[in-house]
């Protein structure tokens, strides 16, 4: 792991007076006697990109469940635009406008690098058997506008050349743009994003910086992105929340949580390792 003092930060973030995209309040959730998360709270504003961190165990992976609902708190509440989440499914998320990637990736392999991203387009679509059975002229039209989308982000992410190869025998880190143009392709205002460093070399993980930044300049994406590798997470966030056996330990622009004793001693163990001691 990179020293969390050696890590240069991202730029603080604009002041923002817009109401919060994503708000946590006071989330706890046990599984059976573990606390998985204990009174976790904070805000994501529009158009920022906020870093998840913490040890193993720290409760990340369980938060970011809670907010693409594949599990529901016993306390606390998560807001989308000011309106609970925690009354939808998780298969209805989409339609709100979220979007998410998978630390396991979870890509339909035989299929190609298009109809993946196609898949992901129609989270968003109004179509019906009997319309697509039957071509009807809006369906029609509704099918190639996916297709056009599609070629887009295909473009975007350097995947055009390989557009109409399977998935399954791609490198890593290409099936993981992959997962990324899908995830897009349902148009998300708020993107999740699920170690999508993992497994990828020094030089990827630099060009992912590069892609996330431009995804939410160019696309105009809030995103939340769950993540180990500290360089990635403090070059590209505005806002970094730590956590640590459930419970939120610092919040602040990047620079402010790396020199956080409680960050520095949840990683390290003790604050004197900082500087050698």
């Amino acid at each position: 792991m990179v020293a969390l003092a050696e890590v240069k930060p991202a730029e603080p973030p604009p002041r923002l007076a817009t109401a919060p995209l994503l708000e946590v309040r006071d989330v706890a959730l046990r599984f059976g006697g573990i606390v998985a998360l204990d009174g976790v709270s904070f805000n994501l504003q529009q158009g920022q990109i906020l870093g998840l961190i913490g040890p193993n165990g720290a409760g990340k992976t369980t938060l970011f469940n809670c907010a693409s609902r594949l599990y529901t708190p016993n306390r606390g509440d998560i807001l989308f635009e000011g309106r609970s989440m925690l009354g939808r499914a998780p298969h209805r998320i989409a339609e709100i406008g979220i979007g998410r990637t998978f630390q396991n990736l979870a890509l339909f392999e035989p299929q190609s690098v298009l109809d993946n991203v196609r898949i992901g387009g129609h989270a968003r679509s109004t179509g019906d058997l009997v319309s697509d059975m039957l071509r009807l002229p809006w369906a029609r039209r509704q099918d190639a506008a996916l297709t056009e989308a599609a070629w887009s982000l295909l473009r975007m992410l350097d995947l055009e050349a390989i557009a109409l190869r399977p998935v399954a025998g791609l490198p890593l880190g290409t099936r993981k743009r992959v997962e990324l143009a899908r995830a897009l392709a349902s148009r998300p205002k708020l993107l999740l994003l699920d170690e999508p460093a993992g497994g990828l070399n020094h030089s990827e993980v630099d060009e992912l910086g590069v892609l996330i930044r431009r995804i939410r300049d160019e696309r105009h994406v809030t995103v939340l992105l769950v993540e180990h590798h500290m360089n990635l997470v403090m070059s590209v966030s505005d806002t970094v929340v730590a956590l640590d056996f459930g419970r939120k330990i610092a919040e602040g622009t990047p620079a402010e949580v790396q020199c956080n004793e409680d960050v520095i001693r949840a990683y390290l163990g003790t604050a004197g390792r900082k500087t050698g001691r």
